[in-house]
Order: C-alpha cells, then structure tokens, then sequence
C-alpha cells in the first residue's frame, strides 16, 4: 500500500481515497443507476483493499453521504481518517459551528480528522471562516483545517487568519483532461507544504474509456456537462484512445493509469469516486506499481494538446 502524509499534519493517508460525492446525489443517477446496496459494497471493498480515507461532505446528498458513512464504519471508525467539508454557504462563525456539529451527528463520531471549508464565500471574510475552524480545532472536534477550490490568494489569506495552527491541503478538480492548477495552485502548495487533494480524478468517467459517441451518460450531472459537448467531448475520446493502448500495455484499466499518472506526480493524493464493487476494486488497483517515464511523458504532452473551452485560469 502506497501513503502519504497530508501537509504539516500526522495523517498519513492511503495515496487514493474514497470520495463520497454520489452517496445519496440524485444528479449521479442515485436510486436509478444505483443506491444504497451498491455504495455500502463500494465502502466495503474500498476498505477491504486498504484504502484508509474516505472524503465526504455535508452538502453531498444533503447529508445522507455523510449519514451512511456513519452507518457503515461502525467500530472502524478509529482506524480510518474521515475528511468532510463545511458548505460554502456556512461560511460565518456560527454557522461553521452549527453545521460542524451537524456532521459529527450524522458521521457517528466525536471528531474530524480533516474539516475543510468547500467554496470560498466572496459575502463572507476568510478571517472569519478560519477563526471558527480553529476553534474548532482548539476544542478537539476537528483535527486538521483544510480548504477546496481555494485559488492562491485566498489560500494566502486564509493561511494569515490561523494564529494557532495551520493549513493541511487544498481540494482541487485535477486530472489529465483539467491540469490548470499546475500554473499556479500546484507549485504554491507544493512550496507552502499544503498537500494538493485531487477530486474527479477520472473526469467524470471519461478516462475510465467507457464513454463513446454512441454512449453518452444520461444522469444529470454529466449529460448537459461541457466535457460532453463538442468540440470537447472528440478530443477527450482521440485522448481516451492513445490511454487505452497504454492501459492495455500494462494489464491494467484506463481508469488505473490516469489515477496512477496524478498520484506519482508532486505528492498529490487522489479520492476517485465509486458507485459499486468492481468501481472500487478499479480504483484501489491504481496502487501498488509504478508507470514508465516514457508513459509519463506522453501523457503529459498528448493531454497538454487538448483545448477544454470550459476551465478557467488559476
């Protein structure tokens, strides 16, 4: 099994966690495509392959992601690190308590190994959101602060509001399709010792190949996504070949060689979703093994070539 240790903290997480975004979210096809059999399954293999992080937040499925981990992990609580977030929209002193609470309720624990806080609020000073977390943190309900889709001055900025503790990671859309938080996010936590947690890891399923012209997703999330629509969605399929064949090379799934691409690279750690069994199994077999320099290489310039009309500039 692969670890590594988030930021300044003494959490030492499995290179690829468990993200917990589809437990309960209707636009990922909850109670169509599957339910709540299939991600208790997903939980359990994940765990069952030494996966020891799972991430989550109040807002995924409003609640109920958070409400089937406490369920799920029982007496194992102790032996995994929980990472949930505090919703954008609680941004002020008050309401970072009120919904800390609210999660630990619904986690079935008395502690937050990570707390990060999920959007910044522009209505909301950063020095107020953090000063709560750090209470938090002072009051032994929270562990570590972390942050998600934090760009570099309010990472900055929120870094300035800790008197007493300090900024673990940064939770951030990173792939081999969305690689626009190398320009400027990935070096300053990298420099900063902030760990760089990369979530839709696989692009919405994309790099996982088994989407096609003639086989597009129907859930609500993705069909209507930008990624699916031209002239995006050809390049992504040409890009999706040329990992196929390098997949295929090695015995292992597309799925496996793009989150084994993200997590060789600068420390980052990597938490792919999983509807069921096999999904999980795919994403814990990313570990264990290592990638040429040459796959590396051509990865990193093929995925380069691509023009996403929709990413912004960080």
């Amino acid at each position: 099994m692969e670890y590594e240790i988030l930021g300044k903290s003494d959490l030492n997480v499995t290179k690829i966690g468990l993200g917990a975004w589809q437990f309960g979210t209707e636009w990922w096809g909850w109670g169509k495509d599957f339910g709540e059999k299939d991600a208790i399954e997903a939980i359990e293999v994940s765990l069952e392959k030494g996966i020891n992080w799972i991430d989550t937040a109040e807002v995924y499925g409003n609640g109920f992601s958070e409400e089937l981990l406490g369920k799920v992990l029982g007496k194992r609580r102790k032996n995994l690190i929980i990472a949930t977030k505090v919703a954008g929209t609680h941004a002020r002193y008050d309401d970072v308590i009120k919904a800390c609470e609210g999660s630990l309720k619904r986690l079935k624990t008395d502690y937050i190994d990570l707390y990060q806080f999920h959007w910044p609020n522009s209505y909301v000073p950063v020095e107020e959101t953090m000063t709560a977390l750090e209470k938090l943190v002072e009051d032994g309900k929270v562990r570590y602060i972390g942050l998600s889709n934090f760009p570099v001055p309010l990472i900055k900025e929120a870094q300035k509001s800790l008197k007493n503790t300090f900024i673990v990671s940064n939770q951030v859309r990173y792939n081999l399709i969305s690689r626009d938080i190398e320009k400027k996010i990935l070096p300053y936590c990298m420099e900063q010792n902030i760990s760089v947690i990369a979530y839709s890891p696989i692009a919405q399923g994309l790099l996982a190949g088994k989407f096609s012209h003639d086989n597009k997703p129907s859930d609500d999330l993705r069909k209507d996504h930008p990624l699916f629509k031209e002239p995006n969605f050809t390049q992504i399929l040409n890009f999706v070949e040329v990992l196929k064949k390098f997949a295929q090379s090695l015995g292992k799934t597309p799925a496996q060689v793009a989150l084994r691409w993200l997590i060789e690279k600068n420390g980052v750690v990597a938490i792919p979703g999983a509807k069921n069994k096999k999904q999980a199994e795919d994403n814990a077999g990313a570990m264990g093994w290592k990638l040429d320099e040459n796959i590396i290489k051509k990865l990193d310039q093929e995925s380069k070539n691509l023009k996403i009309t929709y990413i912004t500039d960080n």
